[in-house]
C-alpha cells in the first residue's frame, strides 16, 4: 500500500494561481487513477468552487461539515469529506469563517501541529495516495499549521513583474517552518499566467533557474481562456475542456509531480 503524501500549495503572493493549480493537479491526478484528498484551506473558498456551484459552497461553508468546523473542535477530518463529481476526488471545503482561524489557534496547545493531528487518521488509513492542501496568501499561524503538516510544498509564481515580489519572505518562512518541521521540503516552484511573448516570461525563468537547490518544474502554465470558463461552471479545466492547451500543461505538470513525489 502506497504511503500517502501530503503537499502544500503555497506562496504568500496574492494572485499567483494557487487554487487553480491545487484543483488541477488534483484531478488531472485522479484522472490518472489516483486516489486524491482536497483540502481548502483558504477562506476565499476557491478551490471549493472549483467544484460545486457558489449556492452549495456557501451551504457547506455556513454549515458543520467544513474545515473550520473540523480545526476549532480539533477532529478527525474522515467525517468532513465530501465527495465531488468526479471520481478518485474529494474533498474537504472550507469556510469564510477561516478569517479567524488565528484567533481561534492562538491559545491552543501545540497550535502548529493541529491540522496535522487532524489529518492523521486519513493519512494512516491510507484511502488516499495523495492530499492536497490550498493555503491562504498568508505567512500567519494557520499556514504554519498547513506547512506543518505536509511533506512537500509546490510554490506556484505568476509570470509577472511582480511575480516574485516577497519570494524571499517566502523561502525564510519556510525555514522557519523547518525548525519545527524538518522533514518538510519544496517540491518546487511552478510557473503559471504565462505569456511568452513578454520579455518578464524569460526574465522570471532565468531569475528562477539561477536560485540553488530549488527545482523548476519544467511544465508550466500559460494564460487560457479556458481556465476562465472553467472557472465559471464549476469544473477543473482538466476535466471542462480536455483538449485546451491549459488542460494539457496542467496534465503534464501532475505527471511531473508524481514522478518526483516519491518517498
Amino acid at each position: 500500500m502506497m504511503q500517502t503524501m501530503t503537499i502544500c500549495f503555497a506562496n504568500n503572493k496574492g494572485g499567483s494561481g494557487k487554487s487553480t493549480t491545487c484543483s488541477n493537479v488534483g484531478a488531472a491526478m485522479a484522472a490518472q487513477g489516483k486516489r486524491v484528498l482536497l483540502v481548502d484551506g483558504d477562506m476565499q473558498l476557491n478551490l471549493s468552487l472549483s467544484f460545486f456551484p457558489e449556492d452549495e459552497v456557501l451551504k457547506m461553508a455556513a454549515g458543520e461539515k467544513n474545515l473550520y468546523q473540523a480545526i476549532r473542535g480539533q477532529n478527525d477530518l474522515t467525517g468532513y469529506i465530501v465527495h465531488t463529481p468526479y471520481e478518485n476526488l474529494d474533498l474537504i471545503p472550507s469556510s469564510t469563517l477561516m478569517s479567524s482561524i488565528e484567533y481561534e489557534l492562538f491559545t491552543k496547545w501545540q497550535r502548529e501541529m493541529i491540522l496535522q493531528k487532524c489529518l492523521a487518521g486519513i493519512k494512516e488509513s491510507g484511502v488516499y495516495d495523495y492530499i492536497l492542501i490550498d493555503a491562504p496568501p498568508t505567512l500567519g499561524g494557520w499556514v504554519m499549521n498547513i506547512l506543518c503538516a505536509s511533506d512537500r510544498v509546490i510554490i506556484p509564481v505568476e509570470a509577472s513583474p511582480w511575480g516574485m515580489f516577497g519570494l524571499a519572505n517566502m523561502f525564510e518562512f519556510l525555514n522557519e517552518v523547518r525548525q519545527i518541521a524538518p522533514k518538510l521540503q519544496v517540491m518546487g516552484i511552478a510557473v503559471t499566467k504565462v505569456d511568452t511573448r513578454k520579455n518578464y516570461f524569460k526574465q522570471t525563468m532565468e531569475t528562477l533557474r539561477e536560485m540553488q537547490d530549488i527545482h523548476l518544474f519544467e511544465s508550466y502554465i500559460r494564460v487560457d481562456s479556458s481556465i476562465e470558463w472553467s472557472q465559471d461552471n464549476s469544473a477543473p479545466v482538466v476535466m471542462y475542456k480536455k483538449s485546451s492547451r491549459s488542460a494539457k500543461e496542467y496534465t503534464a505538470l501532475a505527471e511531473e509531480v508524481i514522478r518526483l513525489g516519491s518517498w
